[in-house]
């Protein structure tokens, strides 16, 4: 079992980053590779030009996600899962790895969705984005414990 993050943008709040962080080095001390990689933000040319930035985004995430594993894309219409029902996911996403790509402000275009094996949807309210990738780092940790026995969820 190998995971990844997958992020459009860069981090920018110290407080979300170590938090995300803190979940990390949670999996990773439970013996799972843990990365968390960043592909830049593509900046609409004009007022109209989000499905440009979003297609310029995807060539980005397209070029990382690379062989072998499965994509799971992060979007609010995907499907919501409990804790539980996600650390059976995990068993069969993460191996050999699960990427799980977030996208930006505009979210991600059609082209990752095409490629995706998976759509999950954490909630149906509008998150920030880096507080999107802390609540899947703390999930996916919250998966893991399930899958091992692991007394962290209650």
């Amino acid at each position: 079992m190998k995971l990844r993050l997958l992020l459009v943008g860069r981090p920018r709040d110290e407080s979300a980053t170590a938090l995300h962080d803190r979940y990390v080095e949670r999996i990773r001390r439970l013996g799972i590779p843990f990365e968390t990689c960043w592909v830049p933000d593509a900046r609409p040319a004009g007022p109209r030009d989000a499905r440009g930035a979003r297609a310029r985004e995807a060539r980005r995430i397209l070029e990382r996600l690379g062989p072998p594993g499965r994509t799971i894309a992060l979007e609010p219409g995907g499907e919501m899962l409990s804790s539980e029902a996600l650390s059976r996911r995990l068993e069969h996403w993460a191996v050999p790895r699960g990427t799980f790509v977030i996208g930006g402000p505009s979210g991600l275009d059609p082209a990752v969705h095409e490629i995706a094996d998976a759509c999950w949807s954490l909630s149906a309210l509008t998150l920030p984005h880096e507080l999107v990738r802390v609540v899947v780092a703390e999930q996916l940790y919250r998966a893991i414990t399930l899958l091992r026995g692991v007394p962290y969820h209650r």
